[in-house]
């Protein structure tokens, strides 16, 4: 079986050689030509822990290639599937699908033989038929059908969760378009066949849970605060009643990445278009756009109310742990305050500082690595869990830093060894005294 795959990203990518690893031939079209060299040299674009060694392995076995010539790609392909950008349009928070269109309109005029066009992008409801009016008018002679196939991959566990999904959504309308698209997925894994505005429509409602979610823990975090409870025990009590599960519900920062903001924010305007708005949704963007602000305010008092002239060493700036994603990361919105406020920020991430220099104010040191970063410093702000950070010595860091204060907003260190080693420590939603005696 052949298919094509317009986008050689993130999404595109990863299906790509996860295809290719189920025995698929899959071909993969990169119009950009700077990514598109790196592909064909082994290089990949993004950071996901074990892409290259996939791609690679399978490179070699001529199952999966690379290229900018989209009809060679589209010779014997059964289907192809269209994986491109949908960055959230200005102006009015709408995904924005020009590289969507484009990509159909491409497709139409290359296509020679019956095919699937299926949307492997996150796109709103109503994108396939869309995708349909454009073909049918650019080639009312063509025989092809449109599917709907979202993505659920979680950056850092992306060939995880596609060789291993909890289920495989497929929205289409034709008896061709289910069996091709059934005999490509030959996975032990419940397989939902759908509408094409259902598939469409599933994306935008299970992300925006998830985010209402995260939401959700980082505001029982701030009462847990104000009541001398602790969020984890509150964690794992809701988490372990089965209509609620554990996932998700791990107080931080607020939300960030590829997803999240860019799909709820759709689906807020989504929404509201069809006069059935969401307020929940709708808050919950709100508070999560909010909660950025109040987490630097947090570092602010605890560095006694200002940070100016002071030396601040922060660990993680991508939006979470195994990747180098720095999309719509706390990081952005913190970082900036720190130096706007007047701070010497010293930062170290172990995938993303590439990512985060045009991102982030020139003012910037990057370090290579924690202790580095921590060296002098007056305080430490913990921004992203990476597993290197948590074997930090309290001692040692104590040792190394100038001031005393650290604030945690991933919850990683034991409060009473950070106590120990004589540093003010602060994290989310723990009782005063497992914060070390502040507020």
């Amino acid at each position: 079986m052949k298919i094509a795959m317009i986008g050689g990203g993130y999404v595109g990518l990863v299906s790509g050689a996860c295809f290719a690893e189920f025995g698929v031939d899959v071909a993969v079209v990169e119009a950009d030509p700077g990514r598109l060299a790196a592909l064909l040299a082994g290089k990949m674009p993004i950071y996901e822990p074990g892409l290259e060694t996939l791609v690679a392995q399978n490179v070699t076995a001529g199952r999966l290639s690379f290229g900018d010539d989209l009809a060679a790609a589209l010779k014997d392909a059964e289907a192809v599937f269209i994986a491109v950008g949908t960055p959230t349009r200005r102006g009015d928070g709408h995904a924005d699908l020009t590289y969507v269109y484009a990509a159909a309109e491409q497709v139409a005029r290359a296509l020679t033989a019956p095919t699937v066009i299926v949307t492997k992008s996150t796109v709103p409801v109503g994108t396939g038929r869309r995708i349909a009016e454009i073909v049918r008018g650019l080639r009312p002679d063509l025989d092809f059908d449109v599917a709907s196939n979202p993505e659920f991959l979680r950056e850092g566990n992306a060939i995880g969760d596609f060789m291993r999904p909890d289920r495989v959504v497929i929205g289409c309308e034709s008896q061709r378009a289910r069996d091709v698209l059934g005999r490509l997925y030959q996975i032990d894994a419940p397989i939902l066949f759908t509408g094409i505005e259902t598939a469409e429509l599933i994306k935008y409602a299970g992300n925006a849970f998830l985010a209402m979610k995260v939401t959700y823990i980082n505001e029982m975090a701030d009462l847990c605060e104000r009541l001398g409870a602790d969020v984890r025990d509150v964690a794992r009590g809701i988490g372990l009643d089965g209509r609620i599960g554990a996932k998700f519900l791990h107080p931080g920062p607020g939300y960030g990445g590829s997803c999240f903001p860019k799909d709820t924010l759709a689906l807020v305007r989504i929404a509201q278009e069809a006069g059935a708005p969401s307020r929940l949704v709708e808050a919950t963007v709100a508070v999560n756009d909010a909660r950025k602000g109040t987490m630097s305010a947090r570092i602010l008092a605890a560095c006694g109310g200002s940070v100016r002239g002071k030396t601040v060493a922060v660990l993680g700036l991508t939006f979470k742990p195994e990747t180098d994603d720095m999309r719509e990361s706390p990081s952005l919105p913190i970082v900036a305050r720190l130096i706007g406020d007047g701070a010497i920020v010293r930062a170290f991430d172990p995938e993303g500082m590439d990512q985060a220099r045009p991102l982030l104010p020139d003012a910037v040191v990057y370090c290579r690595d924690a202790m580095d970063a921590a060296t002098g410093a007056d305080a430490l702000v913990l921004l992203t869990e990476w597993n290197e950070f948590r074997a930090l010595s309290p001692a040692r860091l104590a040792a190394a830093m100038h001031g005393t204060v650290v604030v945690d907003l991933r919850n990683v260190y034991d409060p009473v060894a950070m106590r120990q080693a004589g540093l003010a420590y602060q994290s989310i939603g723990r009782p005063i005294a497992d914060r070390g005696g502040q507020g």
